[in-house]
Formats: C-alpha cells, sequence, structure tokens
C-alpha cells in the first residue's frame, strides 16, 4: 500500500518537474491512478482467493488463465491508443513486450528457487502469487523514486543506460559462455538472514508460512521459499525499471506496463514450465533489446542538453525491439526442431544397426 501512495504522489508531482529534469508528463491524473491500483490489487485478491485451495493447474486452465493476462494488456494498450492516440499506445506496447520477455527470462531462475526448496506442486501457485505481489509493491517503489530522480536530475538517464548496458553484457556473457543463471536458493542473503532470525518447521504444511509448533511460533519452508523469491524480485526490479523508462518517461505507463507484465506470471509458469529452456536464444535476444535501450537512454540523455543530438522516437523502437524478439523466438524453435530432427535420424541410424546385427545373427544360426 505503501508503494500506491508513493506513484499516486509522485503522479502528482510530475507536471510540475524542474527544469533541470526530463519531462515527465503523464496522461494520467491521480484518480486515475487509484482506479488502476485498485483494479491491480483487485486481480491479485482474486488470485489469492482462487490458489486459496492447493492444487496444480492442468495445462488446460494454465492456459486460459495465460491467454486472459495477456488479453487485458492488449485491451488496455487499444483503450490507450483510441484515448489518448497512438504514440502512447506505442508506448505501452513497447514497455510491455520489453517488460513481457524479462519477465519470461526471470521464470529460469524461480524454477530453479522452487526445485532448489523442493516445493510441492500444489503450492507453486501460491508461491509464484507471493512474489508477483511483492514484486509489485517493489516496482511501485522503484517507479516512484526513479520518477522523482528523472524529474530532477537529467543525469539519471546515463546512470540508468550504464545499469542496463552492464546488465545487457553480463546476460550476453553468459550466453556465450553456457553460464545458466542457477543460484543455490539457501545460500541467498535473505534467504539466510531469515533462517537465522526465526526458527523453520521441518516440513511444508499447506498454505501456511507460520504455524505453532511445541508451544512455539515457527515459520514454515513455505515462507523461506516466498523470502526468496522476494529476494531475487529486488535484483530483477533494478534491470527491469530502467529498461521501461528507457522507452517511456510517462510513471504510469511505467507502473502498467510493469503490472501486465507480472500479472498472470502464475500461469505462464506452468505454461512454459517444460518448454523454457527451448528458448536458448532469449538471453542473446533480451542482450541486444537492453543494450539498444540503454543507447536510447543515453541519446534522450544527451537530448535534454544538446537538442542536436537525436532522439528515437516510439514507432521505430516498437519495431526493433519486436523484431529482436522475433527473430530470436523463431531461432531458438529452428534450431530446437533441427536437433530433434538430428537425434530422430541418430535414433532411426541406430535402430537399424541394431536390427542389421540381429538379422546377421539370426542368419549365422540357420547356416549352422
Amino acid at each position: 500500500m505503501s508503494s500506491s501512495l508513493l506513484l499516486v504522489a509522485a503522479a502528482e508531482a510530475v507536471p510540475t518537474a524542474s527544469s533541470s529534469g526530463a519531462d515527465l508528463t503523464t496522461i494520467a491524473s491521480p484518480t486515475m491512478w487509484l482506479i488502476t491500483i485498485a483494479a491491480v490489487i483487485a486481480l491479485i485478491v482474486f488470485d489469492f482467493a482462487f490458489t486459496h485451495k492447493p492444487h496444480e493447474p492442468t495445462m488446460k486452465e494454465a492456459t486460459w488463465w495465460t491467454v486472459f493476462y495477456i488479453a487485458l494488456p492488449c485491451i488496455f494498450g487499444a483503450w490507450l491508443w483510441f484515448e489518448y492516440g497512438s504514440e502512447e499506445g506505442v508506448l505501452f506496447y513497447s514497455g510491455y513486450i520489453v517488460e513481457k520477455a524479462l519477465s519470461v527470462d526471470n521464470l529460469f531462475v524461480f524454477i530453479v528457487i522452487l526445485a532448489g526448496f523442493a516445493v510441492p506442486r500444489p503450492l507453486r501457485q501460491r508461491v509464484l502469487l507471493w512474489g508477483v505481489a511483492g514484486a509489485l509493491v517493489l516496482r511501485g517503489i522503484f517507479i516512484a523514486v526513479g520518477a522523482g530522480l528523472i524529474a530532477r536530475f537529467s543525469w539519471v538517464f546515463f546512470i540508468f543506460g550504464l545499469i542496463l548496458l552492464l546488465t545487457a553484457i553480463k546476460v550476453v556473457r553468459d550466453a556465450v559462455r553456457g553460464v545458466e543463471e542457477e543460484p543455490d536458493p539457501g545460500q541467498l542473503p535473505v534467504v539466510r538472514l531469515v533462517r537465522r532470525l526465526w526458527p523453520v518447521s521441518d516440513g511444508y504444511v499447506g498454505t501456511h508460512m507460520v504455524v505453532k509448533q511445541a508451544g512455539r511460533r515457527v515459520i514454515t519452508p513455505l515462507a523461506v521459499v516466498v523470502a526468496a523469491i522476494m529476494g531475487t524480485d529486488v535484483l530483477f526490479a533494478v534491470d527491469s525499471v530502467p529498461a521501461v523508462f528507457g522507452i517511456t518517461h510517462d510513471p504510469y505507463l511505467v507502473f502498467t506496463t510493469n503490472a501486465f507484465a507480472l500479472l498472470g506470471l502464475r500461469a505462464l509458469y506452468f505454461v512454459l514450465e517444460g518448454s523454457l529452456r527451448t528458448l536458448r536464444y532469449l538471453p542473446y535476444g533480451l542482450g541486444v533489446i537492453l543494450i539498444f535501450i540503454a543507447v536510447k537512454l543515453v541519446l534522450h540523455g544527451a537530448h535534454l542538453y544538446a537538442e542536436s543530438v537525436p532522439d528515437i522516437e516510439p514507432v521505430p523502437s516498437l519495431i526493433v525491439i519486436a523484431g529482436i524478439l522475433a527473430i530470436t523466438i523463431a531461432a531458438s524453435v529452428w534450431k530446437t526442431k533441427q536437433e530433434e530432427r538430428a537425434y530422430a535420424a541418430a535414433r532411426a541410424v541406430e535402430r537399424a544397426a541394431e536390427a542389421g546385427v540381429e538379422l546377421a545373427a539370426d542368419s549365422g544360426v540357420e547356416k549352422e
């Protein structure tokens, strides 16, 4: 709730930005902010109510929820387009595509954490939902602080650009080296802190995070997992918020792109869990996109000091981002199919060789 108040306060302060900073005029009034935040909270509460009884969703159920949470931003973006103009619609869709791609990449880490703590599959929905709720609060705080800094200091764009450039270099370097981001969940600082402060029960107790054992209150492993997920949310926010600020400076669009990208991750996890590793080129694509946005941030920051410096417009940005992502996904799917065909061909050769050996053996027996 504190992040919601910060965002509304930031919305009221945005139109009166200092001349030394960037122009952060927003399309949203404080009332529009409150309605949007209330709608996001309502969706989170609805998800919590839906997952109150632990169960592992079927592929059909997860797919339908994923379609629903992708349809929402598509409809919202269309409304922005017709209500506020094509530029606002393009900016929203560009930001949403980037944030959704980053969210999918983050699912790799969530898979490792859930597996590392041996979270029962029926409880994984609840853990992911707590992670989404925590991420929304953290993003809200980061966006409010980021908007305040940008409104006052133009050089913040260069800092954001540097953060994204370093992130992109690490992502691409790890992809080239074949290094996967698989942290040891038990060694995460937030997990070690939680275990040091509170006793932990031996096993999971449904969706409960605090239970009473031997006359004292203890936390369950579920609480430790949630702490681990929220700890990684902080790191993700450091990359995510500057990335979308590189596309639009409207705090309202920054928040809504983040919110829509995070909502639905619970269902998307179960849809993509088995196929995430087939998106082998996603880190390369994300690295290139982050480099592009870093350059865009630096150019915009320089443009504020010297108007002769070019500023990349919204439509070309959307074309570049969507194009890179489409090429990345297409290349990943093509490579996976090529390997599947090669594996099938190799297995066919092996089976033919085995059949030939058996035939020769049978012929030898007949001659004798």
